[in-house]
Formats: structure tokens, C-alpha cells, sequence
């Protein structure tokens, strides 16, 4: 089953990423990681914003305390509601960068790194807190990418792209446990990227070369695709006051001949019911 996409912002993204939706401000928040590009989109009076970052950007969540938290290049860093920036954790790794990042139940933010050249090994998943504290989780990562909780909090859904699986842990006290895979993407599919999970506890996934979202149940069963006009579709997020429509981002990197729609983000109006997203405890 598929349906129709509209095109909410209209834009030539290179790596369009990370769909969040700031219920607090009740704007869209979406980034441009290799253009070092924060958009924001107000679905309800259309006005936008930009804001440029002085390195890429992988991935930006709202903080509960006002403000927005920012996955780096060179770490993690705080904007303040008053525009001042600071580091949380400042650690810069030669070739590696950040990539999509995650506010888990507890506030606490699950960030992934990569690097550049996308070496196995490479990149890491990191739990870091409000007040700073960072604890390595997965160390042998190639590319980090959608993370998300099921709606009882029990699970933790995660994508590390080229196994072209999305995995599943038990999920305790912060901790994960039990790792194994729910998905596995077939080939030719494309490779997972972002992922949402919904009201329904579904998984929703943005699959990079696959020009489409597809729906897998609790259960690992794929129920629903939403097939889209370009193939870099990198992830997927529900927002609106109602949390009902659901916005995707897309790429243009490598592509020689671009869709007229590829770095714009899409919505599907009505696609589902997402859940309330918590802020960042920093």
C-alpha cells in the first residue's frame, strides 16, 4: 500500500536529515548535515528558518529547558534559547563526524558517529546525559543511524546502515541487552537509514537508495510502503499538532540527475499516529 507525498519545503538539501518534531515550539526541525544547515518549518503559518552551523551537523532535538541540543562534527554542543552556543562534550576524532542522534525515554541522548569514508568499525553509538556524562554503547559501528523506543519504553530499535538490518534490544535502566535483528532489508531494497516508531509500536523506515518508507509490525512483518520519487530517502518522523502527518527528508549527494523533489522534505498527510517525542534533559 502506498500514498500520496506532498512537498512541505521546497529545497536542495545535499544530505537532508533527521526529522524532529518540537511539540514545545510546534515546528518541524530538520537539518542539512553536509550544507551545516538547521531548518525549522511551522506547518501551521509555513514560516520557515535557517540557521547555518560552523561544522556538519548530524543531528538537532529539542532540550526540555528550551533550546536545542546539537550532535557534531567535533562533539556534542548546547544553543541556548538565547542563540549562545557552548560544548556538552567536545571530542574531535580525525575523519569522523556525527551522524543521527535520539532522546531516549529518560532524556538522555543516544548519539551515533561515522566516518567519513564510512570504514566498518568506525563510528560508535553514545548514551550522554543532561549534565554531560558520555558512556560509549556500540563501538563497532560503520554508519549510526535510526534509533527509537517502543511506546512502553521496553525496547530500542537501532540501525547501523550496511548490515541492511534493523535491530531490536531489550531495553533497561539505560542499559541495552539481548541485541538481535528485527528487519533485514533484502537486496536491491536499498539500505535502511532514519526510523520513527509509532503509537501502534510499528517501525517506520527510511531506506537510502529505495526511494521509499516502509512500515514493519512489532513483529518484524512488513504492512506498509510509502514509495517516493527519489531514491535518497534518508529518514522519517511524525509531527503536527496531532502528530498524524508524516515528514520525510531526502538527499541529493551523488546523484547525477536529481528528481526535482530530492533535498526537499516530504509529507504524507493523515500517514499514522506517531508519539510525543521526549526533550533532551540538558
Amino acid at each position: 500500500m502506498s500514498a500520496a507525498y506532498e512537498v512541505a519545503v521546497r529545497a536542495e538539501a545535499t544530505l537532508g536529515e533527521g526529522p524532529t518534531w518540537d511539540a514545545a515550539a510546534g515546528r518541524l526541525i530538520w537539518i542539512d548535515i553536509l550544507g551545516s544547515r538547521i531548518h525549522t518549518y511551522d506547518p501551521v503559518s509555513g514560516r520557515r528558518t535557517t540557521r547555518t552551523t560552523e561544522q556538519h551537523v548530524g543531528a538537532v532535538k529539542p532540550r526540555a529547558g528550551g533550546g536545542l541540543v546539537l550532535n557534531l562534527r567535533d562533539g556534542v554542543g548546547l544553543l541556548d534559547p538565547d542563540d549562545t552556543f557552548r560544548w556538552l562534550r567536545h571530542e574531535p576524532v580525525p575523519g569522523r563526524r556525527a551522524n543521527d542522534a535520539a532522546v531516549a525515554p529518560d532524556g538522555s541522548l543516544w548519539a551515533g558517529t561515522m566516518r567519513y569514508d564510512e570504514a566498518p568499525g568506525g563510528g560508535t553509538l553514545s548514551r550522554i546525559t543532561g549534565g554531560g556524562t558520555a558512556e560509549v554503547v556500540l563501538d563497532d559501528v560503520a554508519v549510526s543511524n535510526g534509533t527509537g523506543w517502543s511506546p512502553d519504553g521496553r525496547l530500542m530499535y537501532y540501525i547501523d546502515s550496511p548490515t541492511r538490518r534493523v535491530d531490536v534490544f531489550d531495553f533497561e535502566d539505560g542499559r541495552v541487552l539481548g541485541r538481535r535483528p528485527l528487519v533485514e532489508i533484502e537486496d536491491g531494497a536499498g539500505f535502511p537509514d532514519g526510523l520513527t516508531v509509532d503509537a501502534d509500536g510499528c517501525v517506520w523506515v527510511a531506506l537510502w537508495d529505495g526511494a521509499a518508507v516502509r512500515r514493519y509490525t512489532p513483529g518484524g512483518e512488513l504492512d506498509r510502503v510509502i514509495e517516493l520519487p527519489t531514491p535518497r530517502v534518508t529518514a522519517c518522523a511524525f509531527g503536527g499538532p496531532d502528530l498524524t502527518d508524516l515528514y520525510v527528508t531526502t538527499a541529493r549527494v551523488g546523484l547525477s540527475a536529481p528528481h526535482p523533489s530530492a533535498g526537499s522534505l516530504l509529507v504524507v498527510r493523515g500517514a499514522g499516529k506517531g508519539l510525543a517525542q521526549p526533550a533532551f534533559a540538558g
